[in-house]
């Protein structure tokens, strides 16, 4: 059995997302600010005729802010039931990776906190971790922040 990822870099950090829960990856545009909104939540963009919120998933687990550039994107998800967007630092590849190479993820061995984390997945010498994108939409737990 697969998983198949889309896979994107934050930092300098490798992380994947199913990709039954992409629906599409977009160049990084203007987004409009929403007062108040809780941390990491950059505001919303207009998708087509549909308003959807946008996270960074920079400042959700706790990296220093970076301007976008030509290779920043959004990855649009349909997760719990709401359409989102999740600014990265870039989109790498989509990967098949076998069942068996995904490993549940260690308590405090991340740089993202483990709630956030289905499990680290071995490609040769790389290592991917592989994001629950419900969780991350989460607001009320907490972003980790980095050592």
């Amino acid at each position: 059995m697969e998983l198949q990822l889309v896979v994107f870099s934050l930092e300098q950090e490798t992380f994947g997302v199913a990709i039954e829960q992409v629906r599409e990856i977009n160049r990084f545009t203007n987004i409009t600010k929403v007062p108040k909104g809780p941390e990491g939540l950059l505001g919303v963009i207009n998708l087509r005729g549909h308003v959807i919120p946008v996270v960074s998933l920079r400042e959700r687990f706790g990296f220093p802010p970076r301007e976008a550039d030509n290779a920043t994107r959004i990855v649009v998800s349909d997760v719990g039931g709401q359409t989102a967007g999740f600014v990265v630092d870039s989109v790498t590849e989509v990967l098949r990776l076998a069942m068996d190479s995904i490993e549940p993820a260690p308590r405090h061995a991340s740089v993202v906190d483990s709630d956030f984390i289905t499990g680290i997945g071995k490609v040769g010498e790389r290592l991917v971790i592989v994001l629950d994108l419900e969780r991350v939409l989460d607001f009320s737990m907490s972003a980790a922040r980095p050592a």
